[in-house]
């Protein structure tokens, strides 16, 4: 057998193996990680290849499902098709993208009933940044000197990119790499952030000298960009019910030299001069860089998601000081999870007010707040919108 028949048969028989939890595992990731890694004869390119194959199956599922048990070939030709150009998958694509492109209704590559939720996101611009690979953007953390030096690493090992328009601390890194194997990760000074991302409290106008709550902190990727943006003069506590995602914070502050990082069990009431709620979501802002959260989410998840982002918002509210701002962001783009939950907010704490965003990145702001879809800057999806109280 060929070399591309033999890729073509471990391709759907690992497929066969996921096809059970395609609508269903939230974790899908982690289980195609594990699945690739039990396979001990796969190199690194091989995982590349295959991991390439599912993903592009998941983006297109309404176009390939269909096809994989009386059409297996056709499946094949099509996932070969639509798969990215990569060194990892030239072969595949050379014997199977024959005859025509795969075409049809981008609209069918979303859930239907998603479009009640946002219908911005069904225009064509933003259905096909859905089908787009997401870049990978980082965000210094780092003075101009280190900056240079983190840009001679990139060189010196044949990478290249693109610094930001929108924000001086954000760069795209191209191609297949390993950020995490530099010495600009692992000293510190680049952190992996999307673009999005970043956007969110520039947006929100936070400002350096001010003390701030990440409520919601996680990991710690805006709480490590809202410490710098606070300097030496400001402070963040981080507050969250995950000890070991609090862990991780941790760790990566120290690797940053980040001093104005404390992480808190009992955030202060009413002793912050702002407080970010990132609040945790469906996540479908997210869906061009994890497709299988298009197929297992639901909109009961959706509610239940948003019953917990009003008891978050008001649970936390309690903790900005007379005049302080309560931002509330999310990687949702379901209007339920974010326009609504606010008004709700709102209607239930007079003594809270919407105010103006600082900046708006080309977006349009409602009177709810600023929705970031991924077309215009090549991001993900996201919302904030900032809450003062009197």
């Amino acid at each position: 057998m060929s070399v591309a028949g033999s890729q073509a048969q471990t391709f759907l028989r690992l497929l066969a193996l996921l096809r059970p939890r395609l609508r269903t595992e939230s974790a899908l990731p982690r289980t195609i990680q594990s699945l690739l890694a039990g396979e001990r004869r796969f190199g690194s390119r091989d995982r590349r290849l295959y991991r390439e194959l599912i993903y592009t199956t998941l983006r297109y599922l309404p176009w390939i499902e269909p096809l994989l048990d009386p059409e297996p070939e056709e499946a094949v030709r099509r996932v070969a098709w639509l798969a990215a150009e990569l060194p990892a998958t030239r072969i595949f694509r050379v014997a199977f993208a024959t005859g025509q492109a795969p075409a049809g209704d981008y609209a069918e590559l979303l859930p239907p009933w998603f479009k009640a939720h946002c219908p911005d996101v069904f225009t064509p611009a933003e259905l096909a940044a859905q089908l787009r690979r997401a870049p990978l953007w980082l965000r210094f953390q780092t003075d101009p000197a280190g900056r240079t030096s983190v840009l001679q690493e990139f060189a010196g090992r044949g990478w290249t990119g693109q610094e930001s328009t929108l924000l001086a601390d954000a760069y795209e890194l191209r191609g297949e790499v390993d950020v995490t194997q530099t010495a600009a990760w692992q000293e510190g000074r680049v952190e992996v952030q999307d673009l999005g991302s970043q956007l969110l409290l520039p947006a929100a106008g936070v400002t350096s000298g001010e003390t701030w709550l990440d409520a919601c902190a996680g990991a710690g990727g805006k709480t490590l960009q809202l410490a710098r943006i606070l300097g030496p003069t400001g402070r963040v506590e981080a507050h969250d019910i995950r000890p070991a995602a609090l862990e991780e914070l941790r760790t990566r502050a120290t690797r940053a030299g980040l001093r104005n990082v404390r992480i808190v069990s009992s955030p202060t009431a009413g002793g912050y001069d702002g407080v970010l709620v990132d609040a945790p979501c469906s996540g479908s802002g997210t869906w061009r860089r994890s497709p299988h959260l298009k197929w297992c989410t639901t909109p009961e998840k959706i509610a239940e998601r948003a019953t917990l982002q009003r008891q978050l918002l008001a649970q936390f509210a309690a903790s900005v000081r007379p005049g302080g701002r309560l931002v509330y962001a999310t990687c949702s783009l379901s209007r339920y999870e974010n326009e609504e939950v606010v008004a709700t907010f709102l209607a239930a704490h007079p003594g809270f007010e919407a105010t103006p965003l600082a900046q708006s990145f080309g977006y349009t702001p409602t009177g709810g707040g600023l929705t970031l879809r991924p077309a215009r800057h090549d991001t993900d999806g996201y919302f904030v919108a900032a809450l003062r109280r009197r």
